[in-house]
């Protein structure tokens, strides 16, 4: 069984490379991730999915948060600064935006409050189905929910901005960084492992990204030799990442509730166009490119829409401290938000 799943994960791969391959042949925004991505989430609701090893997503993370965290100049954490009262203001919203998309969710799928809550507030996948099982809500409707709304963040946030923007450079000629010193690429590798599993170690969340981008960030800020890796090793990042969101995708959940798709995609669109007025009013206020606020208050996603961010020319370093610092933000208070929830509902776990 080991055997043939092995096989199977690595003809899953090599069709995942060729859809990506495919992809940027017709110039699509991540082409690495959105291919594949693609491809996966076909083949696992066709019922043909094979176990992908956890690692890969950690791995994806860990390269995609080094390249991002060259970006953290003395220059750029200058302008992040300036920006502190804004990003806690969208942290606060974004909040208030999921109970929103909650309240849409159940009215069309008939869920509690605590899962739709749960389900429809950025937090990631694994986090917030956790909380649900610990609050005793429906954590497979939560995860679904959360991956489903990741993925459509993929498929449409960075083709659209690309579109109305007009001006989208090429991803590999964006990503490539121009020629690579693989010793500062090695340097820049070796730091962001070392701030996965210190992060790791006290037991913080997602430590495979906001490890690596912390220690890398500061790499780049103390300007340390440190270079970007050649753009491959980016795009093989972005094919385990895309591979492993679309094996999320499971059969079952869609026959079992067709009416949860509806409702996830009702409560996406709400969410997204409430944190995209936002972004239209901070940039109004602060004289910022819209585009780059769009991808600072997108709900979710920051890997891929700092890699936009980085393809459309904006500030790649303020829309990653907009997506970190709302982590850092809603992570610690929506344990107690749905402690709070669940007691006032009655679930269990309450206590």
């Amino acid at each position: 069984m080991f055997q043939r799943n092995l096989i199977q994960v690595a003809l899953l791969y090599a069709a995942a490379i060729a859809s990506g391959y495919a992809a940027s042949l017709l110039r699509v925004p991540l082409p690495w991730m959105i291919g594949p991505l693609l491809l996966a989430a076909i083949v696992s609701l066709a019922d043909k999915q094979p176990t992908i090893p956890w690692i890969t997503r950690p791995i994806g993370q860990l390269v995609v948060a080094a390249s991002v965290g060259l970006f953290f100049t003395p220059a750029a954490l200058t302008a992040v600064s300036q920006q502190i009262v804004p990003m806690l203001a969208v942290a606060l919203l974004t909040i208030a935006a999921g109970f929103v998309a909650a309240l849409v969710l159940m009215r069309i799928a008939h869920i509690d409050v605590v899962s739709a809550s749960l389900a429809s507030i950025p937090g990631g996948p694994v986090e917030m189905a956790a909380l649900a099982a610990r609050h005793g809500a429906q954590s497979g409707t939560v995860a679904f929910a959360q991956i489903l709304r990741i993925a459509l963040l993929v498929l449409i946030v960075p083709p659209l901005l690309v579109a109305l923007d007009g001006e989208g450079a090429d991803p590999a000629t964006a990503l490539a960084n121009g020629p690579v010193d693989y010793l500062g690429a090695l340097l820049l590798l070796a730091i962001a492992l070392g701030g996965g599993f210190f992060l790791k170690l006290i037991g913080m969340t997602t430590p495979f990204f906001l490890g690596p981008l912390a220690a890398t960030a500061a790499a780049s800020a103390f300007m340390m030799p440190v270079s970007a890796p050649p753009y491959f090793v980016l795009a093989a990042a972005q094919v385990l990442l895309g591979v492993w969101l679309g094996a999320m995708f499971k059969r079952e959940l869609f026959v079992r509730s067709p009416m949860l798709l509806v409702a996830v995609l009702a409560s996406t669109a709400v969410l997204l166009l409430l944190t995209a007025i936002m972004a239209l009013v901070i940039s109004w206020m602060t004289g910022i490119a819209w585009q780059t606020m769009v991808l600072a208050t997108a709900p979710g996603s920051v890997t891929e829409m700092a890699l936009t961010a980085k393809i459309l020319d904006q500030e790649v370093a303020l829309v990653t401290a907009y997506h970190v610092l709302r982590i850092f933000i809603i992570l610690p208070l929506v344990p107690l938000i749905f402690a709070l929830v669940a007691r006032l509902s009655g679930r269990p776990g309450a206590d």
